[in-house]
């Protein structure tokens, strides 16, 4: 390895499994000391345990890297500092935050609990501000920090996942605004939509969806197959990590990378298209007229009514 992040400290949280793990290795393996994070809690995010931590902290220290452990929980303020004073107090500095530690909650809109609701909002969307606010008191400090935000494809629109689709599309807006909040500082902040096989996109439950949907002929987010999924391991995933923290994507800054099973892209920035302008208010009869032809002309409805089932 040509240690291209020696003398640097990462955080990563949710690192004691899957693409986290994956992402934890591959900056250890490039020089990086590592703060390896994870509740240790089920993919519901129910329970705990220092387990999986412990182990992905050997095997780095195995592989002649340096890394601690930390079992903060990232839903709350005090978690997501400490998960960066865990940097600060073992190694004296920190570079890199990968915020990628995620849970489920599926359920169909008309059935989900608020309690299902928070729980999402509080790991996803609350806890990559948390993370994020303490390491940028220090990054400010020293003009320098690399943040990598983990968003989804399911963002775009997924079935049963309303909650987990609005924290993730969160976090795009939050990678944006905080890229430029914190970019004169030399500070980047980006964000991947990973697609790999893990413990939560391959649970039993999300299995059953994608054969229901399928089915029934229903999309499914970017139409990818469950046997593609399958294939694309989160080893895939942690290279284009390494790359965004690295000093030579210092430029790129404000981004969302779609990244899985060999494919890497960058999404493009949303943009008005089929404009319509006048002088003053448009009439309801006036939209009746014109929305079909300049604005809503070729759009399709991903989701068309269906018959009811006998």
């Amino acid at each position: 390895m040509a240690k291209r992040l020696e003398g640097k400290v990462a955080v990563v949280t949710g690192a004691g499994r899957g693409i986290g793990r994956a992402e934890a290795l591959a900056l250890a393996a490039e020089g990086a000391k590592v703060v390896v994070n994870d509740l240790g809690g089920g993919a519901d995010g129910t329970g705990g345990g220092t387990s999986p931590a412990d182990e992905v902290v050997q095997e780095i220290k195995k592989l002649g890297g340096e890394a601690v452990a930390n079992y903060d929980s990232v839903a709350t303020p005090e978690g997501g500092e400490n998960i960066i004073k865990t940097a600060i107090d073992n190694f004296g500095r920190i570079d890199i935050v990968v915020n990628n530690a995620g849970i489920l909650r599926d359920r169909m809109v008309f059935n989900m609990s608020e309690e299902e609701w928070d729980i999402i909002m509080k790991v996803h969307l609350y806890g990559h501000f948390h993370c994020t606010k303490a390491a940028c008191v220090h990054f400010r400090q020293q003009r320098s920090g690399r943040i990598i935000n983990t968003s989804s494809i399911a963002g775009l629109g997924n079935m049963g996942q309303a909650n987990y689709s609005a924290a993730k599309e969160g976090i795009i807006g939050f990678t944006r605004t905080v890229a430029r909040d914190m970019g004169k500082y030399g500070v980047t902040c980006n964000a991947i939509r990973p697609n790999a096989g893990t413990r939560l996109t391959l649970s039993p439950e999300l299995k059953a969806a994608w054969e229901k949907a399928k089915a029934q002929g229903l999309p499914t987010v970017g139409g990818e197959a469950l046997e593609m999924l399958e294939k694309a391991t989160p080893e895939m995933i942690a290279p284009v990590v390494v790359y965004l923290a690295t000093d030579e994507a210092s430029d790129i800054n404000g981004y969302d990378f779609f990244v899985g099973g060999g494919e890497i892209g960058v999404f493009s920035q949303p943009e008005v298209k089929g404009r319509i302008k006048k002088e003053g208010v448009w009439t309801v009869d006036e939209l009746m007229d014109m929305m079909p032809k300049k604005v809503t002309v070729g759009l399709v409805n991903p989701a068309p009514p269906q018959p009811p089932k006998a």
